[in-house]
């Protein structure tokens, strides 16, 4: 009797212990480096937020991890009024953010808070932002194409509905203006621009001129620019995201474009860095290659009675190096990828697709026979003609040594007008196939025409 009310006793104490300590615990700052908080006292766990009391008011945290005695936060904001031996207070509450269909047509920052003066958004839902994997055997297979209004992309490089694509390139090759006219011209539902890391002006240039006031009505811009922390840029590639997840558990295909993947990566590595997580490949610590799956899996087609997400990533390849440590693990995670070329771009060549060195893994699965040997035909008079270029330009190719050289000297201009197209116009699926499929019936009908001259 005595044992079994000690037993009782011990019982009652381990589980007051336990209550107490899952309790938030306020503690206090005691060291602040670059833009890591350091403090002692605090019972919270990683991924809860914290309330930092500052000379010019509080200061929202978020607990990034954990040493010993020491709780280290990554804060949301700048850290002017901090002041050493400031009250650190947990928030019991995770942050949650506001979704409906009232997003549409908002811009929003990296946790939901509106960025275009127009008031609160009227939420029906309160979302965190941690979400539950889709069984990969639950979601629906790719079989059907999406039209993104741009021909070269439409015709070679065909994009299914609930694929995940790169688009890799360096800066100043027109990557916002290939995300716009995407925006523009897609048969999506629902599109949702995550605009991660980039400069504030081209944040308003996007949304005013490149997105314009027909895109807005369709879509959710989420805008984290270069000069807010490293936390609020990382929530902002997961808010883009969550709010897709929304819309897509909603029916709706969305169509998802976060700029860029990149951004996220080196947020990542600043706070890995910040709380002493080793280096690795080229400075990047282990924690961003296991982030960056977890974050462009969450796209696709979900299951029965829900939508898609299609989702283009931007990769930006520092001196344009596709073998980039982020360039190289994203192509390994997605379903293909898009190649911008700076020599195109350099020669006025918009959009700037690199067709030789771009390619869509479920192109097969989501168009005809004859859609793929068209695509295949043209992609071959095009690749002999860069490979014999420079012989032609300097004129040490004589014409009729070879007919294929001839017939792509021929094609060439015609296919290199078939790739370009203007920032505003909008070229469906069903016409881009047209037009290609007229190509290549000239380009036979000339094959022909040169072999009877000839004989």
């Amino acid at each position: 009797m005595v044992d079994s009310l000690r037993l009782s006793e011990r019982l009652a104490q381990s589980q007051q212990f336990i209550h107490q300590f899952k309790q938030p615990v306020a503690g206090r700052l005691v060291r602040v480096v670059g833009l890591t908080l350091e403090a002692v006292g605090v019972k919270a766990h990683v991924g809860s937020q914290c309330i930092v009391e500052t000379a010019h008011g509080d200061l929202l945290a978020e607990v990034v991890g954990f040493a010993q005695d020491i709780t280290y936060l990554m804060p949301e904001e700048s850290l002017r009024g901090v002041l050493p031996g400031a009250r650190v207070l947990p928030i019991a509450s995770k942050s949650q953010l506001p979704l409906s269909m009232a997003l549409l047509g908002r811009v929003i920052d990296g946790v939901g808070k509106p960025l275009d003066g127009k008031g609160p958004i009227k939420a029906s839902d309160e979302y965190h932002y941690d979400s539950k994997p889709i069984n990969p055997l639950s979601r629906r297979a790719i079989k059907e194409p999406l039209d993104v209004g741009v021909r070269s992309i439409n015709s070679f490089i065909t994009v299914g509905t609930g694929q995940r694509m790169g688009l890799f390139a360096g800066s100043g090759v027109g990557k916002s203006v290939l995300l716009g006219m995407m925006t523009r011209g897609t048969t999506a539902d629902v599109v949702v621009v995550g605009l991660v890391g980039e400069r504030g002006r081209e944040v308003k240039e996007f949304i005013e001129e490149i997105l314009g006031e027909e895109g807005r009505e369709r879509s959710v811009v989420v805008a984290a620019p270069a000069d807010n922390s490293p936390l609020m840029r990382l929530k902002g590639c997961e808010t883009a995201v969550q709010i897709s997840e929304y819309f897509r558990d909603q029916g709706l295909n969305v169509l998802l474009l976060l700029d860029s993947l990149t951004r996220y990566a080196q947020a990542q590595r600043e706070i890995a860095l910040a709380v002493g997580e080793p280096p690795a490949t080229k400075g990047y610590p282990p924690s961003v290659f296991s982030k960056l799956p977890q974050l462009v899996e969450r796209a696709g087609n979900g299951g029965e009675g829900q939508g898609s997400i299609t989702a283009f990533y931007t990769v930006l390849t520092e001196g344009d190096d596709l073998q980039d440590p982020i360039a190289d693990a994203s192509r390994a995670i997605l379903d293909g990828h898009i190649v911008l070329s700076r020599e195109l771009a350099d020669a006025g060549h918009y959009p700037a697709i690199d067709v030789e060195a771009s390619i869509s893994r479920v192109m097969p699965m989501v168009t005809s026979p004859e859609h793929q040997e068209l695509a295949r035909q043209l992609k071959q008079i095009y690749a002999l003609y860069q490979q014999n270029k420079d012989l032609i330009a300097i004129g040490a190719y004589t014409k009729g040594s070879d007919p294929r050289i001839d017939q792509s000297i021929n094609v060439v201009p015609v296919i290199n007008f078939f790739l370009q197209q203007k920032i505003n116009e909008v070229i469906p699926y069903e016409q881009s196939l047209t037009q290609l499929q007229e190509i290549i019936a000239a380009a036979h009908a000339n094959n022909q025409n040169a072999a009877q001259a000839q004989g």
